[in-house]
């Protein structure tokens, strides 16, 4: 209590800088700083909402803002072209300050208790409208989305060119005319991604779209779609029919991207076969195909397509840039071989669940022209060591995923680690042992992102064997889940290494306990003050931690900490007052996977990099909790945690 009364006695900022300079500083500062600065006193607060007044844009995916926060940052700003948001703790009361006429482009995420309120103010408010993205609208339940709202948004943003709405049910638009309504959207529109839609609707209009080309009724009817490019969609059944509507419907399409989970084994007719493969590129401009039958509800595949119909595909797709082919259970290396052959241009492969894909597929690489930089193949479990050695010599790998590639050991890993590029590896669930680990760390390939998710071979030395050598330089993302041998020690070892950690995830590590956290909570890192650099933890499910460990939480400790995952049980009040007592920090406690993911359902195959903080950020951060202006913003159990 003695900090608080310090801080009440002390004059404020403002009688000692003149406004005017305070602006001049603040003006040079980058959106999350303003943030930052905006919290820590009403001076602050009010030179950072007049420096963010005439930004062009405010990007801030860190973390969430409440509408209080978010009402002076965004009230007035008549210049405002770009947002870029985490919605996780706003709801529609925010939608007046989010909608600005001069928007061009919005990307919001975690819009759960947003309503389909937000698509009808954009449609009347913000007709310049180039982008939008709403990831997860209306996602808890109660929430309403309607009809009218998606009519409002597409008949006012008339200059929309790309739409991603990716994981909107579009079954909650039950309306005998919603495929008309598609014929309002914009002329422009290149780029559309939605969830999930019923077969029903996306025949209607692809059929809509098709007649609209027929010269017969093209003046009766407005083009449909005549700009799509990247058409993204999870359906019930991807089949011979589908692919051929989409492939007439939409001329121009560079990106097709098909997902589908059945609930039970598709009929001959309600399946994708080999002349349906055949189809899937009829104006020869396809660069990004993407077909995925999902294991959600039940194991199933593409049964009815074989190596005949990858390598039909091979021969009207040769232009392709990156191909995604997901449960092909009864393609074999020749299919696969098939298609890695003929793409000369082919830089980005995933293929998951290729039940007879084997170390041939990759036996003369080496002989093509082939600079592959991603490649994936999880579940792919007839791999082996072999295989990845001569993978190896693509040597501008930049993203590796062998996820579940269970045949995979320490000699694989000893040629990966001699990759110059490589930069994100993924292992789960693979044979490697602490010998591999320290292949990596000794190699010279700069991994940023290392999942060893699963290893049930790793011990405690894995840890110090791999940050032995230059890779602790580079390694800013570290993911041990479901390691049960690991214990401590390994974690007290990766303190001591001072590595510049931003992401650790050790969810479900039932040895770790109190100590990992007292570690990580006194790790310095180099040009750091106190405390680690750490922006995600993960702890969920950790067996040792006890209530004592949340002392640590508290200031000067994890002053960067972002994303915190812990078991909700453990002491419900202490995480509830961990949430009140720091503002930006999100308290995960029901078991969500935290972040996003290396490897997304779209084009985005790996995450952005997260800019350095500076020191004046740091400063700043130190002093995140907000300052109300009756200095009454904590109660009574706010500060016995944070004092005691």
């Amino acid at each position: 209590m003695a900090d608080s009364a310090t801080a009440s006695e002390s004059p404020a900022i403002d009688h000692h800088l003149p406004s005017a300079v305070l602006a001049t500083v603040l003006s040079h500062l980058d959106i999350r700083s303003l943030v930052f600065a905006s919290t820590t006193c009403r001076a602050f607060r009010t030179c950072a909402s007049q420096a963010l007044s005439f930004l062009p844009t405010f990007h801030l995916l860190d973390f969430a803002l409440t509408v209080d926060f978010l009402r002076p940052l965004l009230m007035d700003n008549p210049c405002l072209r770009s947002i870029w948001m985490d919605c996780s703790r706003l709801d529609d009361e925010a939608i007046k300050f989010i909608a600005k006429p001069s928007l061009n482009e919005l990307y919001l995420v975690n819009c759960e208790n947003l309503s389909g309120n937000i698509l009808s103010e954009l449609g009347t408010r913000c007709p310049d409208l180039r982008t939008l993205t709403l990831n997860s609208l209306a996602g808890c339940k109660g929430v309403p989305i309607s009809f009218s709202d998606l009519e409002q948004f597409l008949i006012g943003c008339s200059e929309l060119e790309s739409l991603s709405l990716p994981e909107l049910d579009f079954s909650v638009f039950d309306w005998p005319n919603f495929h008309h309504i598609w014929s309002l959207a914009s002329q422009k529109l290149s780029c559309l991604e939605i969830g999930y839609i019923p077969m029903i609707m996306l025949s209607q209009i692809l059929t809509l779209a098709v007649e609209a080309q027929n010269p017969q009724t093209r003046i009766a009817k407005a083009p449909l779609f005549p700009s799509l490019q990247k058409l993204c969609l999870s359906v019930d059944y991807i089949t011979d029919n589908l692919v051929g509507s989409i492939s007439e419907a939409l001329p121009q399409l560079t990106h097709l991207d098909l997902q589908d989970a059945p609930w039970v084994d598709p009929t001959p007719l309600s399946d994708l076969t080999n002349a349906g493969l055949q189809l899937i590129n009829r104006h020869g401009k396809l660069k990004h195909v993407s077909l995925i039958r999902s294991q959600e509800f039940m194991f199933t595949s593409f049964k009815r397509v074989s190596d005949l119909g990858l390598l039909l595909m091979a021969q009207t797709c040769s232009n392709l840039e990156s191909i995604s082919l997901g449960g092909f259970s009864r393609v074999t290396d020749a299919g696969f071989r098939a298609v890695i052959h003929s793409c000369s241009t082919l830089c980005k492969l995933r293929v998951s669940h290729g039940n007879q894909l084997t170390d041939l597929v990759f036996h003369d690489i080496s002989a093509t022209s082939l600079s592959l930089t991603h490649v994936s193949l999880k579940w792919c479990n007839l791999l082996t060591d072999m295989g990845v050695k001569r993978l190896s010599f693509n040597k501008d790998l930049n993203v590796l995923d062998l996820r579940e590639c269970r045949l995979l050991s320490d000699e694989a890993i000893s040629a990966l680690s001699l990759l110059p590029k490589l930069q994100v590896l993924l292992l789960d669930g693979t044979g490697v042992t602490d010998i591999g680990l320290s292949y990596l760390g000794q190699g010279s390939s700069p991994l940023k992102s290392l999942s060893l998710r699963g290893c049930k071979r790793l011990t405690n030395s894995c840890v110090e064997l791999l940050l032995a050598g230059e890779v602790k330089s580079s390694l800013q993302t570290l993911d041990l889940s479901k390691m049960h041998n690991l214990t401590d020690e390994a974690v007290i070892s990766l303190a001591r290494s001072h590595v510049k950690i931003t992401e650790l995830r050790l969810r479900e590590c039932t040895h770790i306990g109190d100590s990992s956290i007292m570690a990580l909570a006194s790790m310095m890192v180099e040009g750091g003050t106190h405390g680690s650099s750490l922006h995600l933890l993960d702890l969920y499910e950790c067996g040792g931690i006890t209530p004592l460990a949340f002392r640590w939480f508290k200031k000067p400790y994890f002053p960067r900490l972002r994303s915190l995952g812990v078991t909700g049980c453990l002491n419900r009040d202490m995480v509830d007052a961990l949430a009140r007592s720091r503002p930006f920090l999100r308290v995960s406690c029901r078991g969500e996977e935290l972040g996003t993911a290396v490897w997304g359902a779209s084009s985005d195959w790996c995450r952005q990099e997260d800019d350095n903080l500076d020191e004046l950020e740091q400063f700043l951060l130190e002093g995140e909790e907000m300052i109300e202006e009756d200095d009454d913003a904590n109660d009574g159990d706010d500060v016995e945690f944070i004092e005691g």
